[in-house]
């Protein structure tokens, strides 16, 4: 069965791996039902101040406003199994830790909670205080996967965008979908 996955994008820093992510479903397309794409106003922003590129909307994926609540993803019943929100500012998490439904994005990881499917939060930010620890404590309770944006260098990354793969590459294994990338094997 096809995957149907939400990526919301805030504002935190990061805006390369919700690019990558972006990217790289269009490349795994074949495996996916349906991408649905959700913004914060500073999630476009930053993407153009961090990549010099406003090509954020020009992925072949449905795009909902940030108050779209008539978007299928705020309704269990649209059967999406899986909300990336990536990168995950520190605001949006408290706000999903707290179940407060304020906007698209919230609705989503509150929907995909309550019907126990995934939701996986790129969270970007450090250091992190108590208060985020405790966030991030709540949201796994709740069924959520806390995916932290702190890459890996067994591969050898060359690039920035390499070095951001190793973390886009995990998102895309905890979604579920088949894809080529470095593996560990011990040596």
């Amino acid at each position: 069965m096809k995957n149907k996955i939400v990526v919301a994008i805030t504002g935190a820093s990061g805006s390369v791996y919700a690019k990558l992510l972006l990217d790289k479903l269009q490349q795994l397309q074949n495996q996916i039902a349906e991408v649905a794409i959700v913004m914060s106003d500073n999630a476009k922003q930053v993407w153009q101040f961090e990549l010099d590129d406003n090509g954020h909307g020009n992925y072949p994926f449905k795009y909902y406003a940030k108050n779209d609540f008539m978007a299928p993803f705020a309704s269990g019943s649209a059967k999406f199994d899986t909300v990336v929100v990536v990168p995950c500012s520190m605001g949006t998490l408290g706000r999903i830790a707290a179940g407060v439904s304020d906007d698209l994005i919230t609705r989503a990881a509150d929907v995909v909670l309550k019907e126990r499917r995934k939701l996986i939060l790129v969270a970007r930010d450090t250091p992190l205080n108590l208060i985020h620890i405790r966030n991030m404590a709540t949201v796994t309770e709740a069924g959520g996967i806390i995916c932290p944006a702190t890459p890996s260098y067994y591969s050898k990354p060359k690039t920035i965008e390499e070095l951001a793969l190793t973390v886009v590459d995990r998102i895309i294994d905890l979604i579920g979908l088949e894809n080529q990338s470095y593996r560990w094997d011990g040596m």
